[in-house]
């Protein structure tokens, strides 16, 4: 990999990760709020008297109450600032009229996607995403709404950065190495009788950096040199949710998984100016993200005041 190509992947690596800082910090636990499965799941063990017991260890219990005390106690104080973090960033966005395209948003998406390629996309679904992106770039927008970009620095910062904006074809992938065709087959079986590629991976596979994620690979594409160019080959003959016969690999054999392609596109400078600019501003403002000032101006009162 030549030095240009290694020196771009570290700057989108930043770029996403920044991005991914900037959405409030709270995308861990979007995606750990209850599904549907979860909540059938959350049925107590027993009930005891007006006291839910959520589990039994021996002759000891622990309450429904014991519990939630001892999340509230570890976590309470910061998911309770986040919420409010994100009930005062689109507040204050319906006041000043700021609304956002779904285009701007799926644009957004798709760049963490392609470029910051160990998100892992099995757990944080697309929506989970979007929301945090929207609220990020919200915030972005409060912050920025008064400063005065010319055209010309905007312009001039696309020509300069035209390459970030032209996203090559991708592929999300997983895959399961092991040693011999003979078990790279066997994987197949199992796959086909209904077995989760995930947890094959886990299992099976002898590529240590993936198998713990299940065999996750990301966003791959021809230049960002994640996989090799015979996965991007067979990608491309795979359909969705579709797995590939067994693939010579340095190590053995591997069995490659597509979950999503996103095909190439160049964003113009008029996709992304508004995004230039809120980059430009905030890069102004040396890079302070924070929706402490609005609290006051929407008076926010809060439980941990009455600790303080």
């Amino acid at each position: 990999m030549g030095d240009g190509k290694m020196n771009r992947k570290i700057l989108w690596s930043i770029i996403a990760a920044l991005v991914i800082t900037n959405c409030l910090s709270i995308v861990y636990f979007a995606a750990a709020k209850p599904d549907e499965k979860t909540i059938k799941a959350s049925k107590p063990v027993v009930a005891s008297g007006e006291e839910e017991v959520v589990a039994t260890i021996g002759d000891t219990t622990i309450t429904r109450q014991q519990w939630l005390h001892e999340l509230e106690g570890r976590y309470g104080k910061q998911i309770l600032e986040e919420m409010i973090d994100e009930e005062v960033v689109r507040q204050m966005a319906e006041k000043h009229e700021i609304t956002l395209s779904e285009d701007a948003v799926d644009r957004e998406l798709t760049l963490i996607k392609t470029m910051y390629n160990t998100i892992d996309h099995e757990k944080i679904n697309d929506e989970h995403w979007k929301e945090q992106i929207e609220l990020s770039i919200l915030l972005e927008e409060l912050l920025t709404k008064d400063a005065v970009i010319s055209e010309n620095e905007m312009k001039h910062f696309y020509k300069e950065n035209k390459h970030l904006y032209e996203i090559p074809k991708s592929y999300h992938l997983s895959h399961i190495v092991v040693k011999t065709k003979k078990s790279a087959e066997q994987v197949r079986d199992e796959l086909e009788n209904g077995s989760s590629f995930s947890a094959l991976a886990m299992e099976k596979s002898i590529d240590e950096f993936s198998a713990n994620r299940g065999g996750e690979l990301g966003y791959v594409n021809a230049e960002n040199g994640y996989a090799p160019d015979n996965y991007l080959e067979v990608a491309e003959s795979l359909k969705p949710n579709e797995w590939s016969e067994p693939i010579k690999v340095e190590d053995g054999y591997a069995v490659v998984i597509l979950h999503e392609i996103i095909d190439a596109v160049t964003y113009s400078y008029e996709d992304v100016k508004d995004q230039i600019k809120r980059q430009i501003a905030i890069d102004q403002m040396n890079g302070t993200i924070s929706v402490e000032p609005f609290w006051k101006e929407l008076d926010v009162k809060w439980f941990y005041e009455k600790q303080q």
